[in-house]
This record gives C-alpha cells, sequence and structure tokens, in this order.
C-alpha cells in the first residue's frame, strides 16, 4: 500500500463558513472524501484509491490511500477505518450515489465495520443539481463546475480514463502512472474546496423557495413591521434605488418599465442572468438589477361576494344593494361573479402568487394578476423589495 499526505492551502475563510453553516459542525470533525475504482460496480470493480481532506492543528491536508494491486483492497480499507476515527461529517461530490455505497458494498464483503455508517454525509452534488438550469451548466459534473467558477486544474483525466492508467501501473510499479492517479484523486479532493462558493447559490435558490405566503395591502399606508414578522425578519434582496424608465420597443412602441437596484444579501461566485414574461434579473456579486413591465392601463377589481351587488349595464360596473336601491330597476340587474367589478384607471404591476392586494384583472377569467403601483408602494422601500423578491423567485422557478 502506497500512503502519502500532503499540507494544503487553507480554503477561503466564508468559504468554510457558508459549508459549516449547513454542517452545523466544528471543521474538525470534516473529512472530505473520494474514491477511485477499477470500475462502477463494487461486484465486479475494485477500490485502488482512497483520498482524504482534514484540519491537522492549522494546516489542511489531503492523505491517500492507494492499493499496488488489487489485493490491497483490504488494507487501504482497513487503513481508512482506522484514520478516520473521531471524524463526524463526510463531505464528497456526487459520493450518496457512488463513493458512499461502493465503500459500504467493500466493507460488508471484507466483513469489516463500516465506518461511513457513524458520519453524517453531505453531498455537494446536491446542492447544485437543482439549479443546473438556473446556472446554465450543461451537466453537474465536478470538472464542468470548477469551470464554471473558473478553476484550472493540471489534471486532464477522468475516472473512466485512469483504468487502464492503473492496470499499467500494477504491471509495471512506474512513475508516471502512479503520478498520474494520484494527481487525479488529490485534485479531486481538493476541487471540493474550490466548489465550496457553490453553497452560496443553494442558500440563495432556497430563500426564494422558501419565501412565506404574506399579503400586503396596497389601499393603506404600509407598515414595514407588521409585515417582517412573518418574513422570519429578512428578504432575499433589498432595493436599493427605485425608478420608473419610458422606452421603445423594437416596434417602436412606447413602453414603461420599473427598474431596481438590489443588494444581495452576500457575493454570488459568478453571475446569474434570467428572464421572463418581460421581466429581467441579473446578479453580479453583491449587488443585482431587477427590469419589470409597468403597465399603464384601466383594470378591473372583482368583488367576491357578487350576491351584494347588482351591476349596472350602462355604466358597466357593479355597486352594493344599499346604493342599488335608489337606482330604477329598468336599468340595474343582479351581478355575477363575472360582472361584480369596479374599473379603474393606473400604473400596475404583474404578481404571481397573490403577494399584494387589493389585486386586479383585464377580465374575470384572465390568470393574469395585477396590483396598483400608488403612491403607499412607491414610499415603501420594503413593499418594493418585497416585490422584487416575488419577481425573482418567479423567475428562477420558471
Amino acid at each position: 500500500m502506497i500512503r502519502t499526505n500532503e499540507i494544503i492551502e487553507r480554503p477561503k475563510k466564508e468559504d468554510m463558513e457558508i459549508l459549516l453553516k449547513n454542517l452545523s459542525c466544528d471543521e474538525r470533525e470534516i473529512l472530505f472524501i473520494d474514491i477511485e475504482t477499477t470500475g462502477l460496480s463494487p461486484k465486479t470493480s475494485d477500490i485502488y484509491l482512497i483520498g482524504v481532506s482534514y484540519l491537522a492543528g492549522s494546516d489542511w491536508n489531503i492523505i491517500q490511500f492507494m492499493a499496488e494491486s488489487p489485493a490491497d483492497e483490504k488494507e487501504i480499507l482497513s487503513a481508512f477505518s482506522e484514520f478516520s476515527k473521531g471524524f463526524k461529517k463526510l463531505v464528497h461530490f456526487n459520493g450518496d450515489r457512488f463513493d458512499i455505497p461502493f465503500l459500504q458494498a467493500k466493507y460488508e464483503k471484507h466483513g469489516l465495520a463500516d465506518p461511513t455508517a457513524d458520519m453524517d454525509s453531505f453531498d455537494l452534488y446536491k446542492a447544485v443539481k437543482n439549479y443546473k438550469k438556473q446556472l446554465g451548466l450543461p451537466d453537474c459534473k465536478q470538472k464542468t463546475i470548477e469551470l464554471y467558477l473558473g478553476i484550472d486544474r493540471q489534471d486532464q483525466y477522468d475516472g473512466g480514463k485512469l483504468i487502464p492508467v492503473y492496470n499499467t501501473f500494477v504491471q509495471k510499479r512506474d512513475e508516471e502512472s502512479k503520478r498520474l492517479l494520484l494527481l487525479h484523486n488529490f485534485e479531486d479532493v481538493k476541487g471540493m474546496f474550490g466548489l465550496l462558493p457553490m453553497l452560496y447559490y443553494d442558500s440563495f435558490f432556497k430563500q426564494f423557495k422558501n419565501m412565506p405566503e404574506v399579503s400586503v395591502r396596497t389601499d393603506e399606508e404600509i407598515d414595514e413591521n407588521s409585515y417582517m414578522d412573518g418574513l422570519s425578519g429578512t428578504l432575499p434582496v433589498r432595493a436599493v434605488k427605485v425608478s420608473a424608465n419610458r422606452f421603445k420597443d423594437y416596434d417602436g412602441r412606447e413602453k414603461s418599465e420599473v427598474f431596481m437596484k438590489l443588494r444581495l444579501p452576500y457575493e454570488l461566485p459568478s453571475s446569474l442572468a434570467g428572464n421572463v414574461e418581460g421581466c429581467y434579473f441579473k446578479a453580479e456579486g453583491s449587488e443585482a438589477t431587477l427590469r419589470v413591465p409597468l403597465y399603464e392601463t384601466e383594470l378591473k377589481y372583482f368583488y367576491s361576494n357578487y350576491k351584494d351587488y347588482y351591476y349596472l349595464p350602462q355604466e358597466d360596473v357593479a355597486i352594493h344593494k344599499s346604493l342599488a336601491e335608489f337606482v330604477d330597476k329598468a336599468h340595474r340587474e343582479k351581478a355575477t361573479a363575472a360582472n361584480c367589478y369596479t374599473k379603474k384607471t393606473g400604473q400596475y404591476l404583474r404578481e404571481w402568487d397573490l403577494c399584494f392586494a387589493p389585486f386586479f384583472k383585464k377580465d374575470y377569467e384572465d390568470n393574469s394578476f395585477f396590483f396598483d403601483l400608488n403612491e403607499n408602494m412607491k414610499k415603501s422601500r420594503f413593499a418594493m423589495s418585497l416585490y422584487a423578491s416575488h419577481v425573482i423567485a418567479h423567475i428562477l422557478d420558471s
């Protein structure tokens, strides 16, 4: 068995902090792990290399256990078991699907106690895969994510291409094959530190997915404090500048939009952008911009208790029974859900989850909802921040 140990550069403090926030542990309890095998199935393949990274004293180290032949598999498993005592968290990339089940099968085969059974597992792959589309990633391979983050590695192999290299090493014990095998595993283990900034995306997206249902009344003065308890005291983004702009589209038609400059809770590792239904969002670092169509038109507010209203065909509005009794019966009719409305001309913003009330529509059957961009909204930085969060959540979910 070959055993190596090398001190590596400490990961960035802020990157370790986001990992520790996810793991809720001390960094000395963490073990990063990656294995190399001669195939995909533990029934027909062998583990020939186990690489781990850990904190010893003030230094992060990478230690590797390498089998000089398939006969050494049990020896490197035993060496890893002995070494891993005391660690509580296993961090890996796609290990829940491959590394951990492979190790479990091999420990069972050799009649050895499985040390991974006593450790919690944290898969960096899972923190990325759900957002592949939003990030524009073609796949979620470790090297693909490293390229996305601008990480350049020396190793140009993948696990499959190294299988014949390992077979050559077993036969010849040549130094070049050994170097290539150790380098690939070393960079896979070390590379996981470089992937930690992706956890900021995971945290960022989760804030929008887990936003509580809040309905802000725009027809009254907006008191931020009365809503913040329902939002756990934080919003995913904060509006720092809001303005209304006019422009001409490609066909020369006059259009209006609300433009917002936003502050993010932390710096994202790479730019992020998205658009849907005329809404455009782009984030870089700890700042973002958002453009949303502003509709200057007449819309309808529909009363839900239509049985308490009469519809006036000539005026094309509904009025309450208490007022309708003064209208000639020939000029009124019982209201229905479809015609029980009042009309209002104003500036409107679209919403998707009825975050703001009262809401307006073009017609009763219309599934698009709008709210009034009135003075109460314009004066409330909190309300505009909430709306920005609402729009971005829709963009990221589309």
